[in-house]
């Protein structure tokens, strides 16, 4: 692994550690899970212990925020679930009509359930989850806000008559395989703030986007961006600390265009 980068992402926090001994807790309560993946990465975002976990019991997965994603890389994303038997939805959890395609896949995977059917819903950190929440309830019920780890305390929602819904802390997984999936979760949010540095993000962003097509890609690299936008310090020196920072949320803002970091097939370098 990347020692740079391995010093420039610290993972995994207490408190990340005690809410993943729980979810296997969690799961016993519930009869259907529903999991929200950037759509991004979904390979880098989604969390590879829910599938011995979760067992029989029903699935939802969720490729959100897909308005920022590659469409086509989306869609191959949606069959490469699909035929691993997931019920799965490319949404927007920002829009209604989106979430409405959501609550209506929900209901009918409850359907035919007798009694109270219990959802929880799952995800790595600011992977949207929260947004997704208030647009199915219509109301501001959990706290939305653009960086990791906001939601801490479980929570239990009224979705729709006879369905419960259970929200839970963004987890992140124990180990990451590859220098690539960290660089690639910071850069999507799924990371805090205080725990990575920027400017190791946003110059391997580049770097990989630079390698993907071969040079070729209108996104500028972090120098540039800098001296455009005038991140520059007394002196004339530039800083791209918060170059980098802003680049970062020029990314999460669509600035640089529908991109997809992750396509199925694909495997990150180690």
């Amino acid at each position: 692994m990347n020692a740079d980068l391995q010093r420039a992402v610290q993972w995994y926090p207490g408190h990340m550690v005690r809410a993943m001994r729980k979810m296997g807790e969690y799961l016993k309560l519930v009869d259907l899970v529903i999991e929200v993946i950037d759509a991004r990465a979904p390979r880098s975002d989604a969390n590879p212990m829910l599938d011995a976990m979760i067992g029989s019991r029903a699935r939802l997965t969720i490729l959100n925020r897909d308005d920022l994603a590659d469409p086509a890389t989306t869609k191959a994303w949606v069959a490469d679930f699909v035929s691993r038997g997931h019920e799965t939805i490319a949404a927007e959890g920002r829009q209604q009509q989106s979430v409405g395609r959501i609550l209506r896949a929900v209901k009918a995977l409850a359907a035919g359930r007798t009694g109270m059917t219990r959802a929880i819903i799952v995800g790595l950190p600011n992977s949207g989850k929260s947004s997704i929440i208030n647009g199915l309830l219509k109301r501001a019920a959990a706290k939305t806000e653009d960086r990791a780890g906001v939601t801490r305390q479980l929570q239990w929602f009224r979705l729709a008559p006879g369905i419960e819904l259970m929200d839970t802390p963004g987890i992140l997984v124990p180990k990451i395989e590859t220098a690539e999936s960290q660089w690639k979760l910071a850069l999507i949010g799924a990371v805090p703030r205080e725990r990575y540095d920027p400017e190791e993000v946003a110059v391997n962003f580049h770097r990989w986007l630079a390698a993907k097509t071969n040079g070729r890609t209108t996104v500028p690299d972090l120098e540039t961006f800098a001296k455009t936008r005038g991140f520059a310090r007394r002196g004339g020196e530039v800083d791209y600390h918060n170059a980098a920072q802003s680049y970062i949320r020029a990314f999460n803002d669509g600035t640089f265009g529908r991109l997809s970091l992750e396509a199925p097939g694909e495997r990150d370098e180690p």
